[in-house]
């Protein structure tokens, strides 16, 4: 990489274990963020080209990706698009772009979080605490045996099980790599299949902020689910469309 940045602190909790990569290209940002994050206990490495970064998280297992939309080499957009074919690791955006737009398609891709700059370094360390707090369980796991089976739901006649401690939803065997919406989105319509969905309720399922996304995210993760389940069993399509009205799981099989 262009520079390695670690530090181990002292602190309470799991985030003295965890490990982030910061790709951005504006050294004077860059250094507030890797400060603004050492500080709060947590490994961090650093690179300013989104090629290498592709390259470096295929070798680190990172709990978390902060991701500047405008690199010198390629947009942070086809970085995250890229990363997501295969890794379900949470990223937040980094831009100048305010716009609704970019913001919209940053969650489309698969972006777990937004802040646009200037932005406050407490806020950005708290976004990131946050977002490695809520999958921990799935990147940091031990073997809890008898709570990993209760947390395993298998609708009847469904070929689905949903482990929610890990955040994790097999499919005919198989392992999704989900994004965090992905994996919210596809656990509503499983869990009650033949339930008809409109895109506002699985909005405020999936969501924590609902109303600063638009319905047509829904559709987009919709599409990318279906692709991801297809890929496993390219004969069935689960998730059926309601004209007018939203989504449902298939109910019969």
């Amino acid at each position: 990489m262009d520079d390695i940045r670690r530090q181990s602190l002292p602190t309470e909790g799991d985030q003295s274990k965890s490990r982030v990569l910061v790709v951005e290209d504006e050294p004077s940002i860059r250094d507030t963020i890797v400060y603004a994050l050492e500080s709060e206990g947590i490994d961090v490495d650093w690179t300013a080209s989104g090629a290498e970064a592709l390259t470096q998280i295929e070798s680190v297992d990172y709990q978390l990706i902060v991701l500047d939309v405008g690199l010198p080499d390629m947009s942070g957009f086809d970085v995250c698009r890229t990363l997501r074919e295969t890794n379900p690791v949470p990223v937040i955006f980094l831009t100048a772009r305010a716009s609704e737009i970019d913001r919209v398609v940053g969650l489309e891709i698969g972006a777990d979080d937004y802040v646009t700059k200037p932005f406050s370094p407490r806020e950005l360390s708290a976004r990131v605490r946050a977002n490695i707090r809520r999958t921990s369980l799935n990147t940091t796991a031990t073997p809890f045996p008898a709570k990993v089976t209760e947390a395993k739901v298998a609708p009847s006649g469904l070929p689905f099980e949903i482990d929610h401690d890990r955040w994790v939803i097999h499919y005919y065997g198989h392992a999704l790599v989900l994004s965090r919406y992905e994996f919210r989105l596809l656990a509503v319509l499983v869990e009650k299949p033949g339930r008809v969905y409109s895109r506002a309720q699985l909005m405020d399922a999936a969501w924590e902020e609902p109303d600063a996304s638009m319905e047509r995210t829904v559709d987009t993760h919709i599409k990318s689910l279906r692709a991801k389940l297809k890929a496993q069993r390219a004969d069935i399509d689960p998730i059926q469309t309601h004209r007018g009205l939203g989504y449902s799981m298939k109910e019969h099989w």
